[in-house]
Parts: C-alpha cells; sequence; structure tokens
C-alpha cells in the first residue's frame, strides 16, 4: 500500500458477570443472532453484494503504537485526522514522504481525488485496531529466510529490465491489481476497494474492481495438478459452520505476495457477524519464506456500489514510454 494504513479487528470487550442466571439461555440469544443473518436457500450465510475494505489501517503496527494493538475511539480519532492531513499535505505535491513511500518522489503522484483508501481505522466487535496482523501479536510479519531475502533482490533486478514488457510486474501490465488487492489475500489499497460476491451451492465468484479481476472459488472440490498454476492461485471453498473456509494453493512465481514464494498457501475465513459485515481472517503459510505462519484479520463492509469498471489500460502511455525509454538509454548506451 502507498501512504499509510488499511484495516484491523479487535478481543471483545469484558462485561461483569451477572449477578443472577439470565432468565433468556444463551441458546435463545444465539438463535436471534444467527436468524439476523441473510442466508441463501440452502441454509448458509449469504455473501452477495458489494462490499468494501477500504481502511487505513497499516498491515504492519507501527512503531509508535508497539505496545498497543488496539486503540479508544478518541486515540483513533487523532490517528484518522493526522492520516488525513498527511494525505492532503501530497495533494499537488511533487515531492513528499509519501510520494517516495510509493515510488513517485520528484515526479509527482495522484491528486488526493482520486484515492479512496478509506479514512477510518477498521472497527471488530466495537474496537479499533493499529495492524492488520493479529498474530504475531506484536502485528509484524515473521522474519524472513534466507531464501527469501535472495528472491527479493532476484525480484528488484527484475525490476530493473526492460527488455520485454513481459519482464515487466503483472500489474505494471494492468494483468492482476497491485498490492495483492485480487489476492489472495485480498488486501486494502489506494483505490478502487470493491468487491462484488455472487454465490451458488458449487462456486463463489468475486469480482474485484481494480483491474476487473475474478475469482472463482470452487465449492467441496479439490485441488487442480501442481503444474497448474495460477496468478491468483487455485481457490476451493467448504463450510465449516457458518464460516467459509478457502483454501489456495498452485501460485505462479509472479505474483510473490510479500516475497512469498509460488509455493504461498494462503488459508482465508469468511464469517458474515450482520447484515452490514464480513469478518475475514486469512493465515499466509509458506515455510520457504516466513519463519512461521502469520494471520491477518479485518471487515469487509456491505456497500452501495456499483462496481465500476477499471480501465487499466484506457489512455495509458506509461509501458509505451517506460519500453521507449528503455531503447533510447540503450542507444545511448551503444554510442559510448
Amino acid at each position: 500500500m502507498m501512504i499509510g494504513l488499511a484495516a484491523m479487528i479487535a478481543a471483545p470487550m469484558a462485561g461483569q458477570a451477572p449477578t443472577e442466571a439470565p432468565k433468556s439461555t444463551p441458546k435463545s440469544t444465539s438463535a436471534k443472532t444467527k436468524s439476523a443473518i441473510p442466508r441463501t436457500p440452502d441454509g448458509h450465510p449469504d455473501f452477495q453484494g458489494v462490499w468494501t475494505n477500504a481502511t487505513i489501517t497499516p498491515m504492519v503496527r507501527p512503531t509508535a503504537y508497539a505496545s498497543k494493538p488496539t486503540l479508544t475511539d478518541a486515540e483513533a480519532k487523532e490517528f484518522e485526522k493526522a492520516a488525513a492531513e498527511e494525505l492532503q499535505s501530497n495533494d499537488g505535491a511533487s515531492d513528499s514522504p509519501g510520494l517516495r513511500a510509493a515510488g513517485s518522489g520528484g515526479t509527482g503522484g495522484y491528486n488526493v481525488l482520486f484515492i479512496d483508501r478509506g479514512s477510518e481505522l477498521a472497527r471488530v466487535d466495537g474496537v479499533k485496531r493499529t495492524s492488520l496482523i493479529i498474530d504475531p501479536p506484536d502485528g509484524k510479519v515473521p522474519p524472513l529466510s534466507k531464501e527469501a531475502n535472495q528472491r527479493i533482490g532476484a525480484m528488484m533486478r527484475n525490476f530493473l529490465t526492460y527488455n520485454s514488457v513481459k519482464d515487466r510486474p503483472l500489474s505494471e501490465r494492468c494483468l492482476v491489481g497491485f498490492s495483492s488487492t485480487s489476492g489472495p489475500p485480498m488486501m486494502p489499497v489506494l483505490y478502487n476497494n470493491n468487491y462484488q460476491i455472487v454465490q451458488t451451492p458449487d462456486a463463489v465468484m468475486i469480482l474485484v474492481e481494480m483491474d476487473h479481476d475474478v475469482r472463482v472459488i470452487r465449492m467441496n472440490s479439490t485441488h487442480v495438478a501442481p503444474a497448474m498454476r495460477k496468478w491468483l492461485g487455485d481457490s476451493i471453498g467448504h463450510w465449516e459452520g457458518d464460516t467459509l473456509v478457502v483454501d489456495t494453493t498452485n501460485f505462479t512465481d509472479q505474483t510473490m505476495f510479500n516475497a512469498a514464494s509460488k509455493d504461498l498457501h494462503v488459508i482465508e475465513r469468511f464469517q458474515r457477524v450482520d447484515a452490514s459485515t464480513i469478518l475475514y481472517k486469512v493465515t499466509i503459510d509458506d515455510p520457504s519464506t516466513f519463519a512461521k505462519q502469520w494471520t491477518m484479520e479485518f471487515p469487509f463492509v456491505a456497500t452501495a456500489g456499483p462496481v465500476y469498471e477499471y480501465a487499466c489500460h484506457e489512455g495509458n502511455y506509461a509501458m509505451t514510454d517506460i519500453m521507449g525509454g528503455a531503447r533510447k538509454a540503450d542507444a545511448e548506451a551503444g554510442k559510448k
């Protein structure tokens, strides 16, 4: 993600024990909550509709909040105000810390008008969090392996290769959205954070607004052969009670979420907690990259939509200019 932050969650608030037994049983309370969740004809929670995961909570917990996984509403308001001011300070600027973080230092970036990352920290169970990562408890990505660091070095060298359009990153070629917005994991980014879900007993389709990527989750199936690799991986789903569990493998070596390898294994859990919220919990499993598994959790919130057309290449001269500039640099180097 570019400037700043993304979604969150928090542990339920502890309440006082009642002095006498409640007159209504937990079973009746549970039944009431269960009936409030929309359901499909086959009885499963209905995830259909348009959702957004836009939030300014960062994936990794900021150092300033190292010992604070959650914030009070007053603290969150101050955080959100500072984030809004930081964003506005980039508007019309040719250089700033935010633009440098996005790789646009010295050349400028988008006007604030085009940025739609949300304005609040995400709230779960009534509390706001300071990081998307909930495990490890420090809110940080586990240490990378030596192999992963070598992979990152090779990736950075590849970013400096301009011999062919095919050498450029998938997002730069408008094939998938940047920063894993398509997923899995499906991460909040700078803009176009909308998703449309269509659900049947045999499949769940997720249309991603950015780059109009489409994920098809095959229910109660098995993974395709290991030799079949996909940019978004191969996703199969099943129900564990009211939770949709999605298991994804078979990635390519071009996706590389957070330096992960092609053997990345992602486990997603979708839980509809009320009529307007899906709690999204995702575990990253890649022993050749990370010292241990790690988990993020944040909400998808119902939105009116619509999901807009994402015309990534329309009026986009970036790729032509990038390759043309590289050819000019080659020619000038040849004259020396």
